[in-house]
């Protein structure tokens, strides 16, 4: 009889059915393209970040980046804390054993009952005791589903990082060469300046101009002198913000090619909208959470449902050490424990809720990531597009003002222009080159 309670076993718990939902994808509207869509081709999502970026320098500081960043070595904690749990919760699918050995001296007879004479008992005990939850209505293995859900997410979490980690890397380096390109023209205009204001104050000493134009001069040296400060103080912070992101002390980032001389992709592809769902980590990370709430309405649900343990022991028992090793000191036992919930005011019921609103929560989450993402990758394609315009625009901008400021700087020395004029023009192409 034993014997077919126990063949049952299997059976029973593979027919067992698991509550709450089965995790679908959310069907998630995504536009067939972008609305600033400028290549149709290949995402450029397939491209390895050494392959985009051409430096050799920054392609140095993203390598030491991924492997040195403690917020890289961070991800990857959680990622094992994760694993670690997911092998935890889902150990309870199985059974468990445990081994135990005691041993016991005493006259508890001789207290309780005085003139008995059973004197001093002896009592030694070594066994192994078997305990099985079996998982009737999927509780352990809705959990188990959960945890793997959660793992999956950090994981997608940590390429998140990464990529993070790369985009944040290469932002800093090519501000810190814009930066760079800005100082050296601070510190041409101020040159230009100082020797301008020679030539004033020297006409001014002569008597052939004004006062105010050489403090309209000193004026606009000590503009460029405030700007260079403010430049070279704004290459320190990004020197040191890459540093942090290296997992380095602050100090000197070494550079490579100049901002003028950088080399990208001339098309920017960035595939279909739908393939978003499908790659990009942030949001597969979102759909992991959900996917790992809505099995938590599993475990809330089955947790209204009676539970059945099953327990069993195998091992020896004597009153005397030596014979505890002899056959005919074995004992066994087995067992089955059955509980079901009564009455609890309402409180798994209200378990359940909680699971279901947790679980609308991180639905609205993802669909979000879906809608952010999706304008995020907008917003960059419209901006490559009009930063090329812009760029070329203030190119065109920048040989006009070079050429005004000669051409204003020519009339004042002919006497038929106001410093003022060439004031304006200098201005024009200081704020030009700097854009």
């Amino acid at each position: 009889m034993r014997l077919r309670i126990l063949t049952l076993l299997p059976v029973l718990f593979a027919c067992g059915c698991a509550l709450g939902p089965d995790y679908e994808r959310p069907d998630v509207s995504a536009p067939s393209a972008y609305e600033q869509e400028l290549d149709s081709g290949e995402t450029i999502a397939n491209l390895q970040w050494w392959e985009l970026f051409q430096d050799e320098e920054l392609q140095r500081l993203i390598t030491i980046a991924v492997q040195e960043s403690q917020n890289v070595a961070i991800a990857a904690a959680r990622v094992e804390e994760a694993r670690a749990r997911y092998g935890f919760v889902r150990a309870d699918l199985f059974p468990r054993v445990d081994g135990r050995a005691g041993a016991q001296r005493g006259n508890l007879a001789e207290q309780i009952l005085p003139g008995t004479g059973a004197g001093i008992q002896e009592g030694y005990t070594l066994a192994a005791d078997l305990s099985w939850e079996v998982d009737i209505f999927g509780k352990l293995r809705r959990s188990t589903q959960a945890a793997r859900s959660e793992l999956l997410a950090t994981q997608y979490g940590e390429n998140a990082v990464i990529i993070s980690l790369v985009a944040d890397v290469a932002s800093a380096y090519l501000l810190l060469r814009d930066l760079d390109a800005q100082r050296e023209i601070s510190m041409r205009t101020q040159r230009g300046r100082l020797d301008s204001l020679e030539i004033i104050q020297a006409r001014f000493d002569m008597g052939t101009v004004p006062l105010l134009d050489v403090n309209q001069a000193e004026i606009e040296e000590v503009d460029a002198t405030v700007r260079l400060v403010e430049t070279e103080r704004a290459i320190i912070q990004t020197e040191n913000l890459i540093s942090v992101l290296l997992g380095r002390n602050p100090g000197r980032i070494a550079r490579g090619v100049s901002l003028e001389d950088q080399v990208f992709p001339p098309d920017i592809p960035a595939g279909l909208p739908s393939e978003l769902l499908q790659r990009r980590p942030d949001v597969l990370a979102a759909e992991q959470q959900l996917a790992a709430q809505t099995a938590r309405i599993g475990v809330a649900k089955a947790l209204r449902w009676p539970s059945l343990s099953l327990t069993g022991s195998l091992g020896l028992a004597s009153n005397d050490i030596s014979d505890l090793l002899d056959s005919d000191s074995k004992i066994w036992s087995v067992g089955a424990d059955f509980f079901a919930p009564i009455f609890n005011s309402g409180k798994l019921k209200r378990q359940v809720e909680i699971e279901v609103a947790r679980t609308e929560q991180l639905l609205n989450q993802y669909e979000l990531t879906v809608l952010q993402s999706l304008r995020e990758v907008d917003d960059a394609l419209a901006g490559i597009r009009t930063y090329r315009v812009e760029s070329m625009a203030r190119r065109r901008q920048v040989a006009a003002a070079r050429s005004a400021s000669d051409l204003s700087w020519a009339r004042y020395n002919g006497g038929v222009a106001s410093y003022l004029e060439v004031l304006e023009t200098q201005r024009a192409l200081f704020r030009a080159e700097l854009e």
